[in-house]
């Protein structure tokens, strides 16, 4: 008995001893499972952290992302518009071998740093809805990231990377429960509002689509904001209104924004060539663009589109300008409207100067449907404000005959105004700075009220005065005689012939300029076209000009004003050249006469006394009837000025133009 008991109890610990080794080994074996590899994800050189819907991310950057072409935009925080590898350049945590880097997303700014680092060159921008900043690719001890990224496209970035996308998750610690992720604010910037609600888009049915609000600094345009979330609140409320926490009853602000103006329609005898420049830029949003959209309808509805009336076309702007449709693509104002309800954005930036640029090169032409006989308009919209220069394309406009007026929607507060890259760029842009061409909408939720105003001015043909006209759309140089057989009395009495058709005319560095060359034997630059600006400088220039007395060698004054004068006319002028001598000249005037007629200057030749008519003939453009002119006496002169305003009025109307 004793002895199976024994033998029970050794095996019993037999047992126990295996079990016990079987464990350990077990425990060895579970120690030796190794986490699976993190693949990191591999993006090109091009990739746009805005692209990216991850808020934290880890990955790889392929070698040469130091290239200009890659664009960058702030310093240490850069704007989501930029290429993600090339900012990692630019902040110095990469060099342009590539490598791994963690890219984490924070609020937006009111204002990004343009600097040269690393051999980058970042740009300055203004404000953008979302940034991003940079670090070395190790993830903190226990963090991971995902190894393939979510995408806003995926059919573009994840399919040049040869990625998979799927729905991301937020890096996890483990033992740690996912929380909501939050954009961060980087230290040292300016918060913008990184909460991405839910917010409705404008539609006009019933059913409405949802996406992200423009993100905007802090303190400004937040009522907008309030506004989608009131409304999509008070869809459930009996009355669908509410009251802000000012005490201020709000209706529904999208009901407001995309209502249709009552009572708006443009007179019958409104014939204008118009051009609307919608801002497309990303900065805007979906739901502003929206209503950007319903904006233009109410326009063309209220315009009443059609071939004898008004014509209406569309140019969409953000880093480049595309037409939309031109002046005769839609000759009613409901297949206009079909037309506008198609825009899709384009995105990017808002460059209104190029914008501008590519209106006068390219819209207003016969090709696109300009008539010639009705004034061109261009109606430019913008968000905030350009982030181009507008002055020197806007100068070229006027001078086109192109009348510009601007709708500044959501202007720069005072804290932004240090962002604007061009200080009172709408009075730079427009056709004349007398408040008629420029609107000021404090809130997109306004736009809708300008539709009447903005009609009524752009009908306003008698006021829109950048139209070309034959008073405002020439380079006119006088080429005086000032020989001896004029005379010191008889010359004043020239001068105030020349003073009394330079009076006619409307004067500034955009409108008409006058020009003057006197000559003898010699000949002499009184002043140039750009020397004046103003009608009064003008005929003070002209009744300082001083008598010469000479000779009279016609054909050399001639070419002498073709180099000195016209060779600097600007290339959208109509070069005028008014010719006044008394006599035959001493040298041969054809070959010069012919060389302004081939040049394209329109001469007029206008003889005293003793000038001889066949060399007025040979001067004058053809018909030398319209273009030549006798008096028999100095005193006389005075008579000629309304015929020759008239001729030149009748032939500027008589060419075809644009």
């Amino acid at each position: 008995m004793g002895i199976v008991v024994l033998t029970m109890k050794a095996s019993v610990i037999e047992m126990f001893l295996v079990l016990l080794v079987t464990g350990i080994h077990s425990n060895k074996e579970m120690t030796k499972i190794k986490r699976p590899k993190f693949n990191v994800p591999q993006i090109n050189c091009d990739v746009k952290a805005g692209k990216i819907i991850n808020p934290e991310f880890v990955v790889k950057c392929p070698a040469g992302c130091q290239d200009p072409k890659y664009h960058v935009y702030g310093t240490d925080v850069y704007a989501s518009y930029s290429s993600v590898c090339a900012a990692a350049v630019h902040s110095g945590v990469l060099d342009n071998s590539g490598g791994k880097i963690l890219v984490r997303k924070v609020a937006g700014q009111s204002g990004y740093t343009g600097s040269y680092s690393n051999g980058v060159q970042s740009l300055s921008l203004p404000r953008w809805r979302e940034s991003f900043i940079i670090s070395e690719g190790k993830p903190p001890k226990g963090v991971t990231y995902p190894s393939a990224l979510t995408y806003s496209s995926p059919k573009s970035q994840a399919a040049k990377a040869g990625e998979t996308t799927k729905a991301y998750q937020k890096p996890s610690v483990p033992g740690t429960t996912a929380e909501p992720v939050t954009l961060m604010q980087a230290p040292g910037t300016t918060l913008v509002k990184a909460t991405h609600t839910t917010l409705p888009k404008p539609s006009l049915s019933a059913g409405s689509t949802t996406s992200s609000p423009r993100l905007q600094p802090v303190g400004h345009r937040s009522w907008d904001l309030d506004l989608w979330s009131t409304i999509t609140s008070s869809q459930n409320s009996p009355r669908g209104n509410s009251v802000s926490p000012s005490g201020v009853q709000r209706q529904d602000a999208l009901g407001a924004a995309l209502q249709k103006p009552a009572g708006v329609h443009a007179s019958l005898d409104c014939k204008v060539d118009l051009s609307f420049l919608i801002d497309g830029s990303a900065s805007i949003g979906k739901r502003r663009f929206r209503i950007q959209k319903q904006f233009l309808a109410d326009i063309a509805q209220a315009l009443d589109i059609g071939p004898a009336g008004p014509l209406m076309g569309v140019v969409q702007y953000s880093d480049n300008p595309a037409t939309q449709f031109n002046l005769k693509t839609h000759m009613n104002s409901q297949d206009l409207k079909a037309a506008i309800e198609k825009i899709t954005q384009r995105g990017g930036l808002s460059n209104v100067g190029r914008a501008i640029s590519f209106v006068t090169k390219n819209f207003f032409s016969k090709a696109n449907g300009n008539r010639g006989s009705a004034p061109n308009v261009a109606v430019v919209m913008v968000d905030g404000w350009p982030t181009d220069k507008v002055e020197e394309a806007s100068r070229v406009a006027r001078e086109s005959g192109i009348n510009i007026f601007f709708i500044t929607i959501e202007g720069a507060v005072e804290n932004e105004k240090q962002y604007v890259m061009e200080s009172n760029f709408a009075n730079k842009a427009v056709c004349r700075t007398n408040g008629f061409y420029s609107l000021s909408v404090q809130s997109w939720f306004s736009l809708h009220k300008i539709v009447q105003p903005l009609v009524k001015r752009v009908c306003d043909t008698e006021r829109l005065a950048c139209s070309k006209t034959c008073f405002n759309s020439a380079d006119i140089g006088f080429v005086i005689d000032g020989s001896s057989s004029v005379g010191t009395g008889n010359f004043r009495t020239v001068l105030q012939f020349v003073a009394n058709l330079s009076k006619e005319f409307e004067i500034s560095d955009t409108d008409t300029r006058i020009g003057a060359v006197q000559y003898t034997y010699e000949q002499r630059l009184e002043f140039g076209f750009d020397a004046y600006s103003t009608k009064p400088d003008i005929l003070n220039a002209i009744k300082s000009v001083g008598y010469w007395s000479g000779g009279t060698s016609t054909g050399a004054a001639i070419s002498f004003a073709l180099e000195q004068l016209f060779k600097k006319s600007k290339p959208n002028k109509r070069k005028l050249m008014i010719l006044i001598t008394d006599g035959r000249s001493y040298d041969d005037i054809r070959i010069p006469a012919m060389a302004a007629h081939h040049k394209g200057v329109i001469t007029y030749a206008i003889g005293v006394a003793w000038a001889a008519q066949d060399e007025l003939d040979i001067i004058a453009s053809y018909p030398a009837k319209d273009h030549a002119f006798f008096v028999d006496e100095f005193d006389h002169l005075y008579k000629s000025v309304p015929k020759v305003i008239q001729n030149i009025c009748t032939e500027f109307n008589s060419r075809p133009r644009n």
